[in-house]
Formats: C-alpha cells, sequence, structure tokens
C-alpha cells in the first residue's frame, strides 16, 4: 500500500500503465468481452470468462485492495451484493455479534439470515466491552460486524479494542467502512479481518454508480470469496468498474471538500433553535439532526432549493433522508425508538458545493417551514 503522503498519487495514476504491451494507454480500457479466446487446448490468457475475472475489473480490484492495505479485494453489483459475499462464509448454527445501529438493508438481511438460515444474531451496543468478551466466549460465535460511525445515529465504536477482544477467541471482525472510507480510516490496518463498502456511496462519488466491495485481510478467506463470487456472479460490470476507478482518482479531494463542509455546517446549525440536536462523530461528511418538531419535516423537505430529498449518500450533490421513512423503514416502530431513529431525524449528505449556500439553503427552508407550520396552525 502507498504511504499515506503518496495515496493522491497511487490513486490518481491507478489504471495508468496497465497497457503499455498494448496501447500505453493512461486511461485503463474497459473491456466488455465476456469471452475470451484461448490459444490452445489447455492454454489460457488468464482470462477465460467474464464472471470469473475481467481485465478492467481487475485493475480496480487492485486499486481497492492497495487502498484498503488489504489481501484482496472483490468488486460487486451493489453494497448489499457486497455484504451477500461477506456473510457467504457463514453457515447454520453459527452466531453473529452486531452493533445495535446499522442501515436498515443489514437488518433486513440478517433477518432473512436468521429466519431462513438459522443464523442467529446477538446485538451489541458497541461501548460495553464486557458484553462483548463474555458473548465472543461463544464458540459458536464467529465474527463481529459493525458499522462506526453508524447509519444514521453517527456512533463510534472503537476498532482495535473489539479486534483485540475478538481475536481472543478466533473471532473475526467485519467493518462497513462506507461512511468513512480508507481515506479516513482503514479497518484493517486497526485490526479488523474484513472489510465491505456501498461504492455507490464515496467511492463512486457521483450518484451513477450502483457497486459494492469486500476488502480481506487474509489469503484463507481471499479463497473462500473468490470461489464464492466464481459461483453466484454478482460482479461488477466492466463499465461501471471503469467509472469507479476513474471516481477513486479525485476520493482524497472530495473527502477533503466534504469534511470540510460538514464542518462548517455543524458549527452553523449548533445555534438554529428549531435543531434539537446535531449527530456528527467531527470527521466525514455524514450528519444527522434532530428537528425539534416532526410536523416541521415536510414543509422544511419542500422549500429545500439546493439540497435533494433522496435516498442515497456520498456523492458531490448533497442529499437528505428521513431514515423512519426511508432506510429503516423495515425495522418495527419499537425497533426505530430504540435507537433513536425518530421521524424527526435527519440524516445529510453534505455535498461539495460551496457551505454557505448550503447552510443558507438550511436555515431558509427551516424558516419557511415554521412560517408555512404556524399558517396551518392559525388557519386550524
Amino acid at each position: 500500500m502507498a504511504k499515506q503522503e503518496q495515496l493522491e498519487t497511487y490513486l490518481v495514476q491507478s489504471g495508468n500503465r496497465t497497457d503499455d504491451q498494448k496501447t500505453g494507454a493512461v486511461s485503463t480500457p474497459v473491456y466488455f468481452s465476456t469471452a475470451f479466446r484461448h490459444p490452445g487446448l489447455g492454454d489460457s490468457t488468464g482470462y477465460d470468462y467474464a464472471r470469473e475475472t475481467n481485465p478492467t475489473r481487475d485493475v480496480l480490484q487492485n486499486t481497492l485492495s492497495k487502498l484498503e492495505n488489504g489481501y484482496q479485494a472483490f468488486a460487486l453489483s451493489s453494497g448489499m451484493a457486497a455484504i451477500q459475499l461477506a456473510f457467504s462464509k457463514f453457515k447454520t448454527g453459527d452466531k453473529i455479534i452486531i452493533s445495535d445501529d446499522l442501515y436498515g438493508g443489514s437488518f433486513r438481511y440478517f433477518d432473512d439470515l436468521h429466519e431462513n438460515y438459522a443464523i442467529d444474531f446477538i446485538t451489541w451496543d458497541g461501548q460495553d466491552f464486557r458484553f462483548l468478551a463474555d458473548a465472543v466466549a461463544d464458540p459458536a460465535v464467529k465474527a463481529v460486524w459493525l458499522e462506526t460511525p453508524s447509519n444514521p445515529t453517527m456512533k463510534v465504536i472503537d476498532i482495535q479494542k473489539t479486534a483485540a477482544i475478538a481475536h481472543q477467541y478466533q473471532t473475526e471482525v467485519f467493518v462497513d467502512n462506507t461512511f468513512y472510507t480508507p481515506i479516513i480510516q482503514r479497518p484493517l490496518d486497526d485490526g479488523a479481518d474484513v472489510v465491505v463498502h456501498s461504492a455507490t456511496k464515496y467511492l463512486g462519488g457521483h450518484n451513477d454508480i450502483l457497486g459494492g466491495a469486500v476488502v480481506c485481510k487474509s489469503a484463507e478467506n481471499a479463497e473462500i470469496y473468490e470461489k464464492n463470487l466464481t459461483t453466484t456472479g454478482a460482479v461488477l460490470d466492466p463499465f461501471s468498474c471503469w467509472l469507479l476507478i476513474r471516481s477513486l482518482k479525485t476520493l482524497p479531494l472530495r473527502i477533503e471538500k466534504h469534511e470540510k463542509n460538514a464542518q462548517a455546517i455543524v458549527a452553523a446549525l449548533q445555534t438554529n433553535p428549531l435543531i434539537t440536536q446535531i449527530l456528527y462523530p467531527g470527521r466525514g461528511g455524514m450528519i444527522s439532526f434532530y428537528i425539534h418538531d416532526e410536523s416541521l419535516v415536510d414543509p422544511f423537505l419542500r422549500h429545500l432549493k439546493i439540497i435533494s430529498f433522496a435516498e442515497s449518500l456520498g456523492g458531490v450533490e448533497s442529499l437528505i433522508t428521513v431514515p423512519a421513512t426511508q432506510t429503516h423503514a423495515d425495522l418495527s416502530e419499537e425497533q426505530r425508538q430504540k435507537k433513536h431513529i425518530t421521524k424527526s431525524l435527519l440524516r445529510f449528505s453534505v455535498g461539495i458545493e460551496d457551505s454557505e449556500d448550503l447552510i443558507q439553503d438550511i436555515q431558509q427552508a427551516l424558516a419557511q417551514a415554521e412560517i408555512a407550520l404556524t399558517a396551518n396552525a392559525t388557519e386550524v
């Protein structure tokens, strides 16, 4: 892996010089072919069928692996496909410890694994390490799965401490690193065994690629995942691979701007009386905040002029989501309340627009929402 000070150079150069013997192309070519010709019986160029290997995907996977300091990376068709691949090594009777605040789609998939494959899940708050130590002592516990910071309440979990405890019992640690990306956090360096990304988000960064990534530290896991991915075939298509390679070239610049904007916005929103609490871990471009009256949420969203009300994150355009009715809608009301995912909680993916424009957009939308709510109350 390139040193920290060389990261920008490495990413900008990713794909360059991969085609030197043929054309010398600076931008790595997109190989759309699904079939590759064999020189003769028993001979292969190293590429036989696109579900197994593809030259463009290889460039992307090598880049992702080095970016996370991993042994091998796998590029998949979506973030959920990446999570599915990560869990493909587990079997009926296994137990998995999961942190209590996760992307709603993860909970939905885990419910399916429990109901149909008898894989059990133990919920952990990510802070009580005595509980974790007791839980991993059970031989049936095979892994700890966590997000840090978490979606959507931005809970931070100590990866190093988690891994130190888990590894005492040969329990693996899996980290969804979608929110921070390797620019801010490298879980494998902190002791994790497998890292997962929804590449649709910051890695892609432009709200135009659907993709996922799994990066593992060990050759053993790489062998398992390579076999399972070849079998199931949820690989990322060549053109999306090329788009993702191109997106990664600007990842450090984008993350720097996302974070700078987020920090400015948090400072500005702290004085707005209509916002009761801001959840921000201090790094990255993701913010969650509570509006003091859930009746303000709809008029607030309708009055936004720059920020879009849309269900995603990590793109250059700023997006706001209502987790209770969107990303975490499949959870029961009781589950959402327990996780403090109320109807007044908004998740804000801060883009790279001018920070003052974003601040003014939020402030004016809140003001207009309050006027609209007051007017409706007066009419009633």
